[in-house]
């Protein structure tokens, strides 16, 4: 299955205000049944885990209203790990003042050399073509201390035809375009292998969740 790029609506918020609060709520339903909060957990501990460090601070890029970021927070101060955590969007009527928070773009962070511990994304890289991909993700090891955290899907076949069964499940008309949508413009991990070993990191941690997500742990400095 080859990677097709097709516009995603809510990228540009092309849709009523209505249209677009479905589509997030919609997003937040794939995030907490389809593996999206799993995935951001298990990497975060996998950092815990190997950096021995139990208190640590994250960048959440293209954070949308913060869902993720906050559960993510919940469940690890149950496994005694400390999240602090500040949201990045390029839009403001994404972002709902849960959490602190700053609208900029993604690939010029607007924060100094290793502000924080972890810089993280969730289902945003698949937006990307693989030169931004790679900006991206070196601006994020610029912004890090420990490592970058992309969360995000695989593109499948059977991935689709998951997406395709379950357009009856989403609330947004954003959504019944923008999920097809994604999963058709999503990379495989082997694609996003090659395309991160141009970033020039010191070692890449790959690992696959529930319904075709993948993670993956690009470290700053080799753990």
């Amino acid at each position: 299955m080859r990677r097709i790029v097709i516009p995603e609506l809510l990228d540009t918020d092309s849709g009523t205000p209505a249209e677009v609060r479905g589509s997030l709520r919609d997003l937040r339903f794939f995030n907490s049944r389809f593996g999206g909060i799993r995935t951001a957990t298990h990497l975060i501990e996998q950092v815990a885990l190997q950096t021995g460090i139990r208190s640590l601070s994250l960048l959440e890029v293209a954070a949308g209203t913060g869902y993720v970021a906050g559960r993510t927070r919940s469940r690890l101060r149950h496994h005694g790990i400390a999240l602090e955590t500040i949201l990045l969007d390029r839009s403001r009527a994404h972002l709902n003042g849960s959490q602190p928070s700053v609208v900029a773009d993604a690939r010029a962070l607007p924060f100094p050399d290793a502000s924080f511990d972890l810089v993280s994304s969730n289902l945003f890289v698949h937006h990307l073509e693989p030169d931004e991909l790679i900006e991206f993700v070196r601006e994020g090891l610029r912004v890090c201390r420990r490592a970058v955290l992309i969360n995000d899907l695989i593109r499948h076949p059977l991935h689709l035809f998951l997406v395709y069964a379950g357009l009856p499940l989403y609330r947004s008309r954003l959504t019944r375009h923008d999920a097809p949508a994604s999963v058709r413009r999503a990379y495989t991990m082997e694609e996003m292998r090659a395309m991160l070993s141009r970033t020039g990191a010191p070692r890449l941690d790959f690992s696959r969740h529930y319904l075709f997500r993948m993670g993956v742990i690009i470290w700053k400095e080799g753990e």
